[in-house]
């Protein structure tokens, strides 16, 4: 715990104001734990807040989204809803985006898509049976939901991740099994998610 208490003091040394997962990190009130979740965000803004190549198509950004949500609810749902959002932000985004008419960011033109949501109640598909449903087959319950292109990318990010998972395990790797496991089980626990949120937040209003 000392050790990574350090690693998080560092990080705040060398923290920009530029990159907004450190306002978390150097803030009081973000508990030892879930700074070490958001660690890994730190460093990713490091890179993509340097480049236009990792621009994203999201308001907030993917990175943001994660920094909120862990520090709003951990590092277990708060990486189990950042992982639905990764799932998300892929090619078909804005075609969902605009089919269910939600709005753009005025200044850049991004997708506008917060953490809180406020739920439909003319939702015509049942968010319990979307979870059910990507429990037993990842990707299933967001097809069910109408978002078969975010079922697709989820299905075949578990593939990878699992199989990759499973074979640092077989071959004994200790540091890539672990981690790859880990990875794998919050791509799983977040396609559970993500199924029961496009269900509930991500349906075409009714007329």
């Amino acid at each position: 715990m000392r050790y990574i208490q350090l690693l998080i003091l560092f990080n705040c040394l060398i923290a920009q104001s530029k990159y907004p997962a450190d306002s978390l990190l150097s803030s009081e009130k973000t508990p030892t734990i879930y700074k070490l979740g958001l660690l890994p965000i730190a460093g990713w803004q490091r890179i993509s807040y340097n480049t236009n190549f990792f621009n994203c198509q999201f308001y907030p950004s993917c990175s943001n989204y994660g920094a909120h949500a862990i520090g709003k609810y951990g590092i277990i749902r708060g990486g189990v809803i950042a992982s639905d959002r990764i799932i998300r932000c892929n090619p078909f985004a804005i075609y969902y985006h605009i089919d269910i008419n939600r709005p753009f960011n005025e200044s850049d033109g991004r997708l506008i898509d917060p953490v809180a949501q406020r739920a439909l109640s003319t939702s015509t598909r049942s968010p319990l049976l979307a979870a059910l449903l990507s429990s037993f087959i990842p990707g299933a319950g967001r097809a069910y939901s109408g978002r078969l292109f975010d079922g697709i990318m989820g299905l075949w990010t578990f593939y990878l991740t699992g199989s990759s998972a499973y074979l640092a395990i077989k071959d004994e790797r200790p540091f890539a099994g672990p981690f790859l496991g880990i990875m794998a089980t919050y791509v799983y626990l977040g396609e559970i998610y993500g199924a029961w949120r496009a269900a509930k937040y991500y349906q075409k209003p009714r007329k």
